[in-house]
This record gives structure tokens, C-alpha cells and sequence, in this order.
């Protein structure tokens, strides 16, 4: 479903925040270009969310596309837990998420070098996910 200005309308954490997710990323010429030649994965928990949201998801990124599923990876780079305040907070462009790991709002496991290399990815990651309307 699409908003009076063309964006996606998606229920957080649900499939279609997924997909629409999904969608977002491979359209956004920025987080193309950043991801050319990067092959990532991150896996996200978020705890206390809301019935009926998908608390495990990942982002894989490979041969310059990406893909948001539900539930593990195979073999994430690394694994980001946070909880559902932090996490709407995130996606709402209310705290990025430097912030909330130096807070400890947010915890990294796995290849934090890797994740480090890849900043610009995620930071192009963010932008190119401002373009979906999530309902909260």
C-alpha cells in the first residue's frame, strides 16, 4: 500500500516492512553504489516487540543487491540486538545508532571490523530506508 505521496506504507517489523524494505534498498541509487563490491550480513533481534512483529530478521547483502528476510541468517557478520524502543527510535530517525551503541542501547556481536569497514553502507542503508512510511 502507498501513501497520497507514493511511499510504501508498512506496519513495523512485520513481512511487509520487509519487503517494502527490501524493495527500498535495491531502488536507492546511494546504497547501490555503496554496496558494489560488499558482502554482508546482519542479523537483527529486537526484544519486546510488539505480537504479531518478526523480533529476528536479517539483511543480507551480495552481488549489489540486498535482501531483508524474517527470522536467521545462515552466517551473519554480525548480530544486532536492541530493544523495540530503541529500534523504532532508530528507524524514526530519532537516534542513529552510534548513539545507541556508545549508550548501550544497542549490542554488537560478531566481525565489528567488518561492520566498521561498511559505514558508508550503512549509512546509505538508512537513507534509502527513510523512503518508507512505517506505521509504528
Amino acid at each position: 500500500m502507498r501513501d497520497e505521496k507514493g511511499k510504501v506504507l508498512a506496519q513495523f517489523l512485520t513481512q511487509d516492512w520487509l519487503s517494502a524494505l527490501t524493495e527500498a534498498v535495491n531502488a536507492h541509487d546511494g546504497f547501490k553504489n555503496a554496496i558494489a563490491e560488499i558482502d554482508l550480513t546482519l542479523q537483527f533481534e529486537v526484544t519486546d516487540a510488539p505480537e504479531a512483529s518478526e523480533t529476528r530478521y536479517y539483511v543480507a547483502i551480495s552481488d549489489g543487491s540486498a535482501e531483508a528476510g524474517a527470522g536467521d541468517a545462515e552466517d551473519p557478520d554480525a548480530s544486532i540486538t536492541n530493544d523495540y524502543e530503541t529500534a523504532t527510535a532508530i528507524s524514526k530517525g530519532d537516534l542513529n545508532t552510534q548513539m545507541a551503541f556508545m549508550t548501550g542501547k544497542l549490542k554488537v556481536t560478531g566481525n565489528m571490523a567488518k561492520l566498521m569497514m561498511n559505514q558508508a553502507v550503512l549509512t546509505q542503508f538508512a537513507e534509502a530506508a527513510s523512503s518508507i512510511d512505517v506505521e509504528y
